[in-house]
């Protein structure tokens, strides 16, 4: 197993560490009643990870994925962005939950022949008529050939420093020059369109300057395959399935049981509904770690979308526009660590917490401290199954969780500004080394991969199991994680190395040595292992 033995942090910390699965049960698609009236500003999965592309570790990556459940044929408009909203990372570089630094995106649609889009003569000779096609495109596009493609889509990226709307905003450009408008891919609508999907769209990962950065980064937004594994239908048909490993698997044995549950779900492709079915659109920017960590390692970061505040629908509409909007821009989706509005955040609160910054997640603090979710699943699978009646874990009030949800790791991942303030976000630190993709566990921190989940998150961890196991009580039991925190006596590989992290007593935790999972695996091998670290999408045909 790798291991990075070059950062080494406290028992405390790593318990509390390991704890924050809790907040990433899945992923996060349609969650709040408000969200869905607007798919296109629905963020889906945000990730933020060193770099373990082969010479780029000196660089960190955001990930934010939207608009959920694309269909690969999803034609014949397909999956464009929202040119009246604006799509933001923000980064706190100091903990006081606030952002430091935001990259704003925002798109522009634009049709060819100065905004007519191509037409096509039509009628006979002397009595022809220009007419405007229904399509996207009119024939092949190619890397190196685009003029058959109808509509153009476009954005800005621009880089705010001090509050996102009253800081000082400067244009991010492409390097080496002045141009502020980078391309964007057109969705894969099919082989016999698109017949080389992978090398067209690389031709739109666009080298940038960034203000106040010495070295330059990189940045892509476009369609990418889905790579968030779950077993969508059945976790939310009241949990469908039983949620813990049965028999083996030979082609994922990192998901293998030493005791595997009789009648339990075994690790299967087929059970994922996501993963080689679905597509999503990226808004991925990769930049200098230098350029958002100071002498503190720790950074936090979410992704939001806005909408403006008013907006008057048009009786007439047209391409420009089916609508007027003006205003304020007015926060309509948030996210950071995966699910937590889906499945932490009551179902009363699921707006207001799309809609809040982090400054006041302590309002929220009901949910962390008593966790509906092992509550939920002792009430489906209690006494079934062949599992006892008792199922939740019984440390009340969960503060382990308090601490893992809205504070972060004294010694790791909390940072250590005077003016830190609790709040929901993802945060990583970047002083531990990136782990190459191939040596990646699925499992993250527990399994000993220090890169992994839940500090950041990755495109191959598999934050359901990790989650679902979490907060049932693993931590509770023993973990394999003596060696890495210096416990005494303690020598990997051996019975020494699984220890006791002090969190809650084995008691409190009836199944919580359970290998609990939805049965849908990841691996970060299946996975690209360069920017933007995604799958190219699957296509609308001709697969």
């Amino acid at each position: 197993m790798y291991r990075k033995k070059s950062f080494v942090f406290s028992g405390t910390v790593a318990t509390a560490l390991a704890a924050t699965a809790l907040a990433g049960w899945a992923s996060s698609h349609r969650e709040a009643p408000g969200i869905t009236e607007s798919p296109k500003i629905d963020a889906t999965d945000f990730y933020m990870f060193r770099s373990y592309e082969p010479g780029r570790d000196g660089y960190v990556n955001f990930i934010a994925n939207y608009q959920p459940l694309q269909s690969p044929y999803g034609g014949p408009n397909y999956f464009t962005m929202d040119s009246d909203a604006v799509y933001e990372i923000h980064i706190d570089t100091d903990g006081n939950a606030q952002e430091d630094i935001t990259f704003q995106f925002q798109f522009k649609n634009e049709l060819i022949a100065e905004g007519d889009g191509a037409a096509l003569s039509i009628g006979a000779e002397g009595a022809k008529k220009d007419v405007a096609i229904p399509l996207r495109q009119f024939g092949m596009i190619t890397a190196g050939d685009t003029s058959k493609q109808n509509e153009l889509e476009s954005y800005t990226v621009k880089y705010i420093t001090g509050d996102r709307r009253s800081g000082t905003i400067r244009d991010i450009t492409k390097t080496g020059s002045t141009e502020k408008t980078f391309a964007k891919p057109i969705d894969n609508i099919g082989t016999k369109t698109l017949p080389d999907y992978a090398a067209y769209a690389d031709g739109f990962i666009h080298t940038i300057d960034i203000p106040d950065c010495a070295e330059p980064g990189r940045v892509f937004v476009g369609q990418r395959a889905e790579a968030f594994a779950v077993n969508l239908g059945e976790v939310f048909d009241l949990v469908n399935l039983v949620p813990i490993q049965g028999a083996p698997s030979a082609m994922w044995p990192q998901y293998n049981a030493a005791t595997p549950f009789a009648g339990g779900i075994t690790q299967d492709r087929a059970n994922d509904d996501l993963v080689g079915k679905a597509n999503v659109t990226s808004i991925a920017i990769e930049v200098p770690i230098s350029c958002v960590a100071g002498s503190d390692p720790v950074i936090g970061a979410w992704t939001t979308a806005s909408l403006p505040q008013a907006e008057i629908e048009d009786p007439s509409p047209t391409y420009e526009g089916t609508s007027v909007v003006g205003g304020a821009y007015v926060q309509q989706s948030r996210l950071s660590a995966p699910l937590v509005n889906e499945v932490v955040i009551g179902l009363k609160d699921k707006d207001l917490f799309n809609a809040a910054e982090p400054t006041i997640d302590g309002a929220l603090i009901d949910y962390v401290t008593h966790p509906t979710l092992p509550e939920l699943v002792e009430t489906l699978f209690g006494g079934v199954a062949g599992l006892p009646q008792e199922l939740a874990p019984n440390n009340f009030p969960r503060n382990d969780l308090v601490t893992a949800f809205l504070t972060g790791f004294p010694g790791f991942n909390k940072p250590s500004g005077e003016d830190f303030q609790a709040s929901e976000m993802m945060r990583l630190n970047t002083a531990v080394p990136a782990t190459p993709r191939d040596q990646q566990n699925p499992f993250g921190v527990v399994a000993e991969d220090l890169a992994g989940f839940p500090n950041g998150r990755r495109p191959g961890d598999d934050t359901v199991d990790i989650a679902l196991r979490v907060v049932m009580g693993a931590l509770c039991h023993p973990v394999p994680l003596g060696a890495e925190l210096q416990f005494p006596n303690a020598v990997e590989d051996t019975e020494s190395d699984f220890v006791n992290l002090g969190l809650c007593d084995p008691a409190d935790a009836p199944v919580g040595n359970a290998a609990f999972t939805d049965g849908a695996p990841i691996l970060a091998s299946e996975l690209p292992a360069a920017f933007p670290y995604l799958n190219t999408p699957l296509p609308g045909a001709g697969s």
